[in-house]
C-alpha cells in the first residue's frame, strides 16, 4: 500500500479562545488605533511590547506592522543611509534584501554553508573587502551560525550586526536569545510564523536612542510615552524632532490577538521540535539524504525542515517535487530557475547588483524545504518523512 499524506500545509491552528475574545473586546470599544486609548488603559498593544520585551530578555521592544517594516526601521534607527553597504546572506526570503532595498541601502551576499548558515570566513573576507558596517544577518530557516565567533568578527570589523528573527524567535544560542546578539532583533508575527496575528512584527533592542528613533520612525507622533517598553522622555527630546514618521505601527487589535499566543509560545516551542524531531528521524535512515547538522549550543524551533539529495540533477529535483506532490507532500525546492511561493535564489533579485556565489549556488541547487504546521501531528511527521525517503530513493 502507498501512503498518502492528506494534511493541510498552510492550515494553522485556530487562534486561542481567550486571544479572540480579547479582540472582540477591543472590537467592541472600538479603539483599535493603538494610541486611542481611554484614560490610564495603556492599550492591548503598549501590554504587549512590555511583555514582549519581558519573554525576551530586551530592555525595548517597538510592535510593528510587520516583520519587515521592523527590519527596515532597525537598519535606519542603526544609521544606514542610501549607498551604504549592508552585508546579508545569500540564502535567505526576498523581504530581506527588499529591506536593504527600501531603506537605500547596497546588498552585499555573504556565502553560506553546507548546513544553511552564514559562511564565518567568507563575512570576514567581505566585511575586510568593502567596509560595511552593517550586516543584517537572517536567521534563515531557524538555523543560527556561531554567534560568538560571528560577533567577534563584527565586533573587530566595526560592523552593527540586526539579527532577522523571523525564523528564530525562541531560539538560543547558548542559552542567549535569537536578536539578543546585535544591536537589534526583528521578529514576525505573520501567519506562518511562531505567533499569528496575520501580519505583524518587533524590534527589540537594548540601545535607548536606537529605541527612540525605532518609535518615532513607526509612527508615534508626539505619543511616545504611550509605549509599553521604550526610553524615558529625555532620551526623545532632540530625536523626535530629527527623525521621520513612516507609520508603521501594530493597533490594538493584532495585539490582542498575540498577547494570549505569547504566553503559550514556549509550549508551543518544544511541540515545533518534537515535530521536526519525529521528521529528522525518518529522513536520517536515508544515506542520499543530508539533514543541516545542529550544533550543541543551538535550540531551535523546528517549524520547517530543510535537507539536500547531493547529486540530483535539476531534473531530478524537479521530479522529487512533482511525485511527492502527487502523494500530498508539498515539498519547496530552492535550486528553481524562477521563484516559486516562498523560496528565494538570490539570482531572481535582479534590483540588486549581481554576485556571483559558487558555494551556495551548489547548496541551493539540491535544498528542499518541508513547512511543518502544529496541526501535524508527531505521527503525521513520521509519515511525511516515510514518503519523502521513498520518493527520494525511487527518483535515484
Amino acid at each position: 500500500m502507498v501512503d498518502r499524506f492528506t494534511g493541510n500545509f498552510t492550515q494553522q491552528e485556530p487562534i486561542p479562545d481567550d486571544a479572540i475574545e480579547a479582540a472582540v473586546a477591543v472590537l467592541r470599544s472600538g479603539r483599535l488605533h493603538r494610541y486611542n486609548v481611554a484614560g490610564d488603559d495603556p492599550g492591548e498593544t503598549a501590554l504587549l511590547e512590555r511583555e514582549y520585551a519581558e519573554w525576551q530578555g530586551a530592555t525595548y521592544c517597538i510592535a510593528l506592522a510587520s516583520g519587515g517594516q521592523a527590519l527596515q526601521i532597525a537598519m535606519r534607527a542603526s544609521g544606514v543611509i542610501h549607498g551604504d553597504q549592508v552585508l546579508t546572506n545569500a540564502f535567505t526570503l526576498a523581504p530581506v534584501p527588499g529591506a536593504i532595498a527600501a531603506v537605500g541601502g547596497v546588498p552585499v551576499l555573504v556565502e553560506i554553508d553546507e548546513n544553511l548558515r552564514l559562511d564565518l570566513d567568507d563575512l570576514e573576507k567581505k566585511a575586510q573587502e568593502t567596509g560595511a558596517k552593517f550586516l543584517l544577518l537572517s536567521h534563515m530557516r531557524g538555523h543560527l551560525c556561531h554567534m560568538d565567533r560571528l560577533m567577534r568578527i563584527a565586533d573587530g570589523a566595526g560592523i552593527k550586526v540586526i539579527e532577522d528573527c523571523a525564523h528564530t524567535m525562541g531560539a538560543t544560542w547558548n542559552g542567549t536569545r535569537s536578536g539578543n546578539f546585535g544591536v537589534a532583533g526583528c521578529f514576525s508575527t505573520q501567519t506562518y510564523k511562531h505567533m499569528n496575528s496575520g501580519e505583524g512584527g518587533f524590534l527589540t533592542t537594548d540601545d535607548p536612542d536606537l529605541a527612540a528613533r525605532a518609535v518615532i520612525l513607526s509612527g508615534s507622533y508626539m505619543l511616545h510615552q504611550r509605549h509599553g517598553a521604550a526610553p524615558g522622555p529625555e532620551v526623545f527630546a532632540q530625536i523626535r524632532l530629527e527623525t521621520p514618521n513612516m507609520s508603521a505601527r501594530m493597533d490594538n487589535l493584532r495585539a490582542a490577538i498575540l498577547r494570549p499566543q505569547l504566553r503559550g509560545l514556549e509550549r508551543n516551542v518544544l511541540r515545533w521540535n518534537e515535530r521536526y524531531d519525529a521528521v529528522a528521524a525518518g529522513l536520517e535512515g536515508n544515506n542520499s539524504i543530508r539533514l543541516p547538522v545542529r550544533p550543541e549550543a543551538e535550540t531551535g524551533v523546528g517549524s520547517s525542515i530543510q535537507f539536500r539529495v547531493p547529486g540530483f540533477s535539476r531534473d531530478e529535483c524537479q521530479a522529487l517535487v512533482r511525485q511527492a506532490g502527487e502523494r500530498g507532500v508539498e515539498l519547496k525546492w530552492f535550486g528553481a530557475a524562477e521563484p516559486v511561493g516562498f523560496t528565494s535564489d538570490y539570482r531572481s533579485w535582479q534590483y540588486i547588483p549581481k554576485q556571483h556565489l559558487p558555494r551556495s549556488e551548489e547548496v541551493l541547487s539540491t535544498l528542499f524545504d518541508l513547512r511543518l504546521p502544529l496541526t501535524f501531528s508527531v505521527e503525521d511527521c513520521g509519515v511525511l518523512a516515510r514518503i519523502i525517503s521513498e520518493t527520494v530513493s525511487g527518483v535515484r
